[in-house]
């Protein structure tokens, strides 16, 4: 039986959706998580597949195939991977930033812009999920998924940047956040294929169905209708076409530049 990592965040919401309601998934056992506790079980082999943070394929690479044609990304704004910020970001300079223990890949991100696109130097403290309240304690806070989306509902800071938007703007690329990846171990057989074929089909449906999504969506209680699906269709795709792979080279290419990965890595994906 193949075991899926399923994010529990809104982003991934419609595709897991499509996938459950729409195929027969009977075969599949799916394990519940935040993107930092999938990517652990993932490298260890508890699970077998799921859609995850992008900086993990750098780390093991030779771990890892990529499932093609899917992502979570974004062109611009993605609106739930956010720097809440008591000063404006061109002053961080030698400041403290709080940084999100949910995904590495948002943590590198910021990284980078802080110090190639700003030009900065700033001490980064990372801590359990966190609310916006830190932000009180230190000068910056990264908040990303449900937490980040959460905070834009209530008292926020003073400076609010949207990760996906600052990257955009300084490079004309989309962000690939997440990418789904498989252990090679299981890259070639018959169901991570089917799951795969699958997840590309659910992934064509998803636009067409946002509508009956949202009435189900646990995320409508606190987000509300309109502004999930506003979310859903202007700020999320799970699109991985050239464009966004030119950008997650791009990506590794700086996270190489700044010294958090070690080589940049060669992409393997399943044939499918």
């Amino acid at each position: 039986m193949l075991k899926i990592g399923q994010i529990e965040y809104a982003n991934c919401t419609p595709l897991f959706n499509v996938l459950r309601e729409q195929f027969d998934c009977l075969e599949y056992e799916f394990v519940l998580g935040v993107p930092a506790v999938l990517n652990r079980l993932l490298q260890t082999g508890e699970i077998d597949v799921c859609p995850s943070s992008s900086i993990e394929y750098a780390y093991h690479p030779d771990l890892y195939s990529i499932l093609p044609q899917l992502s979570i990304s974004s062109i611009g704004a993605v609106a739930s991977v956010l720097l809440f910020s008591r000063v404006p970001i061109e002053n961080l300079g030698d400041c403290l930033i709080r940084l999100s223990s949910e995904s590495a890949t948002s943590v590198n991100l910021l990284k980078i812009l802080i110090r190639q696109r700003f030009d900065l130097s700033c001490t980064y403290e990372t801590a359990p999920p966190v609310t916006i309240d830190a932000v009180d304690s230190s000068s910056a806070l990264l908040l990303i998924g449900d937490s980040a989306l959460r905070a834009t509902l209530q008292k926020s800071a003073p400076y609010v940047y949207d990760l996906g938007d600052l990257w955009h703007s300084w490079t004309g690329y989309p962000f690939v956040f997440a990418l789904w990846l498989c252990r090679n171990e299981v890259a070639d057989g018959g169901e991570l294929k089917r799951l795969s074929r699958q997840l590309i089909e659910a992934k064509e449906r998803v636009s067409g169905q946002l509508e009956h999504i949202v009435t189900g969506a646990k995320e409508s209680s606190w987000m509300g209708r309109d502004r999930l699906l506003t979310y859903w269709r202007e700020n999320i795709t799970y699109q991985l076409d050239e464009r966004a792979i030119e950008g997650l080279k791009l990506y590794y290419t700086k996270c190489f530049e700044c010294g958090l990965i070690d080589a940049i890595p060669r992409l393997s994906f399943v044939d499918v």
